[in-house]
């Protein structure tokens, strides 16, 4: 069946997506080294929002000042950051997009020259030079995601979405390499699952029923495994706390690295999901119009775009309109970059893909 790629999308906490378009969560280091949100960063998110996405989704964004992952990130983490969040969010929704923003802890992925300390992981890590968090710290960790749900209701976002994606601090927790603790959040599956599900239920507990709630997971890469990664998701699903499920695979068109896996690719993986009441996304080299209609086609319910939502800022207009479209082919220029939205910080970030800025 064919999916209509500007037909709305209902999630069960009641809140309407007008298209199947969500602008991925983008690391971009326009915002203030405090954490406060810049102009810069606030042009760059309510032009997609302008530009049609049905969903515009924030840069992972810290919920401790310990957790930083990159200079410049917008972060969430006390309320002296509030007014930002609050100019944000009203006007992603004025152009009737859904305000959503992404919760993060970098833990051991942490540069240490950030925050002047050496960063935190489930366990001591020689390689990063990162220290055990004790179990106080796990308690005050996960208070620190729900405080920061909390928080962006407040401010007025829609909804929020837990990273526990691209190595850092909950797919530490997720790893059987990484995570070597012995408590109740070490070993077993469920065991190195809980933090992320405590975290999940307490968001739904203090932020209620119509709030948006999401969880981003990888299923490679960070000593991930792909059939612990569909269980988790399974489990979340099951729960009944989460409204929809992005799942990084890198490039959707793919077959796994891990040999084990290869009879699919990584996005059959997660179709075989029983996904019951829950919405789900997919992100990875969704560059075209062509593309869109592949992956809406395989029963993915929305599309998560990130290169080509650079590229144009109105992509989900422009796909919309023409079925067969095409984005501008790389490299660009900076001034090309700067007509779209894209800061002179966020330009320098950029050249560091080959091929990506002229």
């Amino acid at each position: 069946m064919i999916t209509k790629t500007n037909s709305t999308v209902t999630f069960n906490c009641g809140i309407t997506m007008k298209n199947r378009f969500m602008l991925a969560p983008l690391t971009n280091q326009q915002s203030h080294d405090n954490g406060q949100l810049s102009e810069d960063e606030f042009n760059w998110l309510t032009m997609r929002a302008k530009g049609g996405f049905g969903l515009v989704m924030t840069c992972a964004s810290h919920v401790q000042e310990i957790g930083k992952g990159f200079f410049g990130q917008l972060g969430i983490f006390n309320d002296s950051l509030n007014e930002g969040h609050i100019k944000l969010a009203k006007s992603i929704k004025t152009y009737g997009s859904l305000a959503v923003i992404q919760l993060h802890h970098a833990g051991m992925r942490t540069p240490s020259e950030l925050i002047n300390e050496r960063s935190v992981c489930p366990s001591e890590n020689e390689k990063t030079n990162s220290r055990a968090l004790n179990l106080e710290e796990v308690y005050e960790l996960r208070t620190s995601f729900i405080t920061a749900a909390v928080r962006a209701k407040k401010c007025g976002y829609d909804g929020v979405e837990i990273h526990g994606a691209h190595g850092y601090i909950l797919t530490q927790f997720l790893s059987s390499e990484i995570n070597k603790r012995t408590d109740q959040y070490g070993g077993s599956l469920l065991n190195r699952a809980r933090l992320l599900f405590e975290i999940v239920t307490g968001i739904r507990e203090q932020c209620g029923a119509d709030f948006l709630v999401g969880v981003r997971l990888s299923p490679e890469r960070f000593a991930m495994d792909i059939d612990e990664i569909k269980w988790v998701s399974q489990q979340l699903i099951d729960q009944g706390n989460i409204d929809f499920l992005d799942i990084s695979l890198w490039d959707c068109f793919k077959i796994p690295n891990d040999k084990k896996y290869q009879e699919s690719t990584l996005l059959e993986h997660f179709t075989s999901l029983d996904f019951k009441k829950v919405k789900w996304t997919v992100a990875g080299k969704i560059s075209n119009a062509v593309d869109v209609q592949k992956i809406l086609d395989a029963g993915v319910d929305f599309v998560s775009i990130g290169t080509s939502g650079i590229l144009h800022h109105d992509f989900p207009k422009l796909v919309i309109e023409n079925p067969t479209f095409n984005p501008v082919s790389l490299p660009v220029s900076a001034e090309y970059l700067r007509k779209e939205g894209v800061s002179d910080t966020f330009i320098e970030y950029l050249k560091k893909r080959a091929g990506f800025v002229e």
